[in-house]
């Protein structure tokens, strides 16, 4: 029985976590780590600090601004975690590649497996294209999400740039810019608004002819089922940074 700990469990994203672990038979929800307090069949602690019972991994979907007491509970105790938050900043990263040499940490801006499909295919893609293809992402989100462009923008435009022969430049708006586009520039564009979970789109625009590469996520629960899935996965693991593409190779 895999003994889970929920950051941000009072959350969207955590509730979409509890109902997952609630359906798997082998997994035991044991607490929560919120500063929102509301009733679960768990105890919720604002500190993780104050937690003291057993804990096999943590599920992190909270925000930037839980990162410091999280990662000193995980180093503290030598629990693994999945980090599934995005808009840490430089030296938060950092921090996390710290931590990573005491305890294993699964990071990714995405946890679904359809996206990180698109990510190999956008990197074979632009291997090929990008010496003839300018290349736009398109990101869309709800209109409650506060970081843009989304961490996943971000991974699909490193994937897109690791297979380029020049090293790009990434633009994150042109309203200040007079002047025609660069050959070197990977454009990234975000839109919030409404209950949209996630579109991401790349558009190779070549000579007479344009390449798009999109994914829709239509629920939440993919990403909820990536972050258990890479919970389990972490579980036995040495110190080290993980991903989804080791999960996925497993």
């Amino acid at each position: 029985m895999y003994q889970f700990i929920i950051s941000g469990c009072s959350g969207h994203m955590g509730a979409v976590v509890e109902d997952i672990c609630k359906a798997d038979s082998e997994i035991n929800v044991v607490a929560g780590f919120d500063v929102v307090q509301v009733p679960k069949s768990y105890p919720i602690f604002v500190s993780p600090s104050n937690y003291t019972g057993e804990v096999d991994a943590v599920i992190d979907f909270s925000s930037p601004k839980a990162l410091d007491g999280l990662l000193a509970f995980c180093v503290e105790r030598k629990v693994p975690v999945v980090l599934a938050t995005t808009g840490y900043s430089d030296e938060q990263l950092a921090q996390i590649d710290e931590a990573s040499k005491l305890i294993p940490i699964f990071r990714s801006g995405n946890m679904s497996l359809g996206i990180n499909v698109l990510i190999d295919l956008v990197k074979r893609a632009a291997a090929v294209l990008g010496e003839s293809c300018d290349i736009e992402i398109v990101e869309q989100h709800h209109k409650r999400k506060v970081d843009a462009p989304s961490g996943t923008a971000l991974m699909i435009a490193d994937a897109a740039n690791s297979a380029l022969d020049y090293d790009a430049e990434y633009n994150y708006g042109r309203h200040d810019r007079r002047a025609p586009r660069p050959k070197n520039e990977i454009g990234i564009s975000s839109v919030r608004g409404g209950t949209i979970v996630g579109v991401h789109e790349v558009i190779f625009a070549g000579r007479d002819e344009i390449i798009e590469i999109k994914h829709t996520a239509m629920s939440r629960e993919i990403f909820a089922n990536g972050a258990v899935r890479a919970a389990k996965f972490l579980t036995g693991k040495t110190p080290g940074m993980y991903n989804m593409e080791q999960l996925v190779a497993e």
